[in-house]
């Protein structure tokens, strides 16, 4: 079983091992939005794990403070007793990000972000966006999912449902077979750049992003240096003008960010310069020529957050109480 949570839709989707919905359920995801910053009080995209499940056992409305249980439980009356609580109650499945870099390590990791997957007693505001950044379910839903996502479960939490493409932290052994062939399609083919050149050696030692489609096909990718260079964006033609290259070049930088880069820079193509100025990036150089093509050399200045201490580390097993 796995799961997968849509922003837009405030709703999370059991899934069995055949990608088929078992269940839907309303959820409350963060009220500040998506995103990944340590202190943003938003809700984590991406893929996700299942870390450490905690409260088996317990009973229903059982109170939770820092992943134990307080001995409380809750009742309207409780609540109104104690109006600024942020209850969280009867079962926690604690998350851990998948994707280095987007929502694992540095200032953007959501297990040391504390991000659950928490009943609540305001159920009424299940569908509406009003956590501070992490799933809150019914009660009764939470435990229907706790007994059927094993630790180590994959849960995918996407911004939009509607979109006919996810984009994602690629690993290059397993990934590059596929980033190659789109990069010789869109570069070699079609541009005309030597393949020795589009070929450089670097890529063992960069961060890549890649675009799927909803079978899991790419059809989008880009990469980050270690110095903070962003390059190889390409997307399939079939594919362009839908925003896929938009999303992979806001992963990349929001790579960048967390792995403490200053400011990203990348060697533009001179017709392609404005898309680069909406995303922030600004001129740096004259132009020049590579490949037989005109490019000018851009950068963006970055701003960055605060990196959380670290986080308690669970056991990666389920358990009544947590540490």
């Amino acid at each position: 079983m796995h799961a997968s949570i849509y922003i837009d839709r405030q709703r999370l989707d059991l899934l069995d091992s055949a990608g088929r919905i078992v269940k839907t359920y309303p959820v409350s995801t963060a009220k500040n939005g998506p995103g990944e910053r340590y202190g943003s009080e938003c809700t984590p995209r991406g893929v996700h794990s299942v870390r450490a499940k905690i409260g088996a056992g317990c009973p229903g409305n059982t109170v939770f403070v820092r992943r134990r249980p307080t001995g409380e439980i809750w009742t309207p009356e409780l609540a109104r007793k104690h109006p600024h609580r942020d209850w969280m109650l009867t079962r926690i499945l604690w998350l851990s990000g998948r994707e280095r870099g987007f929502n694992r390590g540095g200032d953007v990791d959501s297990l040391r972000r504390k991000i659950y997957i928490h009943g609540t007693g305001d159920e009424a505001t299940l569908g509406v966006p009003a956590s501070h950044g992490c799933i809150r379910m019914s009660n009764a839903g939470l435990v229907e999912i706790f007994d059927r996502l094993a630790v180590g479960a994959e849960v995918d939490i996407v911004e939009s449902s509607a979109s006919p493409f996810r984009v994602r932290v690629a690993d290059w052994e397993r990934d590059g077979a596929p980033l190659r062939r789109i990069r010789h399609d869109v570069f070699v083919r079609e541009q005309g750049v030597p393949e020795a050149l589009e070929r450089d050696g670097c890529d063992a030692d960069c961060r890549h992003v890649v675009a799927n489609d909803e079978k899991g096909a790419a059809i989008g990718c880009g990469r980050l240096l270690p110095d903070g260079s962003i390059g190889r964006l390409a997307v399939e033609r079939a594919w362009r003008g839908r925003g896929i290259g938009s999303s992979i070049l806001s992963r990349l930088v929001d790579l960048a960010r967390s792995t403490g880069c200053e400011r990203v820079t990348l060697n533009a193509r001179t017709d392609a310069e404005t898309f680069y100025v909406r995303h922030g990036f600004a001129a740096a150089g004259a132009e020049f020529t590579e490949a037989g093509i005109r490019h000018r050399r851009m950068e963006r200045v970055l701003a960055h957050a605060t990196v959380p201490p670290a986080a308690a580390e669970p056991r990666a097993a389920a358990r009544g109480k947590a540490k």
